[in-house]
């Protein structure tokens, strides 16, 4: 007669794998832990401390206290700047996101020329932000941009002379370079979504639009918070394409707070102020991450029913 082992040498020999794996996979993601902690944990704490300094990035680096915070937080330009990041930040969220989804949606789709579509909409993604910034900028001269070559009297505006222009202006190139990322996203999560799930509201009678928003919509609840934080952390920090596009202008109509800091910095040499200013846009950063991340709940359950 064949004996069992007993329940405890059962436990032992199933848990020691696991042991080792989980042991294996902490000395895996070590070398990224340390590339991390080098080029971003470590530059943060340097900048938060360079922020207590005066500096003016060449001679000798004084400690200050509070006196480059003062500044800041002094200075009326300031919650412009933040205004302008929070404004083109709000509405570049309300023009990439409903497009990205139908893009993506579009895409996850079984048709002929998907692929061929797929690559023509992900080009402005290839695109540097610089060559872009320089294009339309020759498009838009209001003298010898797209407006004189086609003859059209309504293209031939003064758009980035005009403070509303220049702001439309910026959300729609913002836009269109960044749709095709967040495109790739959403049709990546629509493929996920259940076939099942399709097929028995079929048979229910739903037709397109109402399994959009009654399936497709509902099951795109976390990935739209991720899309969205990804947009919220690329609105504040978008730098090169306002610079070279309107440099801040007309007047202070675009400038940012990225380009605040860069121009505080090295415009004016004042490294202490625009390290405080690099804080002020991480933590605005840490605070709106969370504040997406509450809303979408703790993350941790099933996007899938059944699952």
């Amino acid at each position: 007669m064949t004996t069992l082992a007993p329940p405890a040498a059962r436990i032992t020999e199933t848990t020691a794998p696991s042991g080792g794996r989980g042991g294996a996979l902490i000395w895996l993601t070590l070398p990224a832990l340390l590339i991390f902690t080098a080029f971003a944990i470590v530059p943060l704490f340097g900048v938060l401390a360079l922020s207590f300094t005066t500096w003016n990035g060449l001679g000798t680096i004084h400690p200050s206290g509070l006196d480059s915070w003062n500044t800041v937080l002094t200075e009326p330009g300031l919650l412009h700047a933040l205004g302008i990041t929070f404004l083109i930040m709000g509405l570049s969220w309300l023009v990439q996101t409903p497009a990205s989804v139908l893009l993506g949606v579009f895409l996850a789709a079984h048709f002929r020329y998907r692929g061929f579509l797929a690559v023509l909409y992900f080009i402005p993604l290839l695109l540097s932000s610089a060559a872009i910034a320089i294009t339309y900028k020759s498009l838009l001269d209001p003298n010898f941009g797209i407006g004189s070559g086609t003859g059209l009297g309504f293209l031939s505006q003064d758009w980035l002379g005009d403070s509303t222009l220049a702001v439309g202006m910026l959300v729609f190139i913002v836009s269109w370079q960044y749709i095709p990322f967040h495109t790739l996203i959403y049709q990546g999560a629509v493929r996920s979504i259940p076939k099942t799930m399709y097929e028995a509201a079929l048979i229910d009678g739903a037709g397109r639009v109402r399994q959009f928003f009654s399936i497709t919509l509902p099951q795109l609840k976390y990935t739209i918070i991720t899309s969205s934080t990804l947009m919220v952390v690329g609105s504040l920090t978008l730098f090169d394409l306002i610079y070279v596009l309107t440099a801040g202008g007309p007047g202070d109509a675009t400038r940012v707070l990225a380009l605040d800091m860069y121009e505080t910095g090295f415009g004016k040499s004042l490294m202490g102020p625009a390290s405080a200013i690099a804080v002020i846009l991480v933590l605005v950063g840490l605070l709106l991450s969370q504040l997406l991340r509450r809303l979408g709940g703790r993350g941790d359950e099933s996007q899938q029913e059944g699952v």
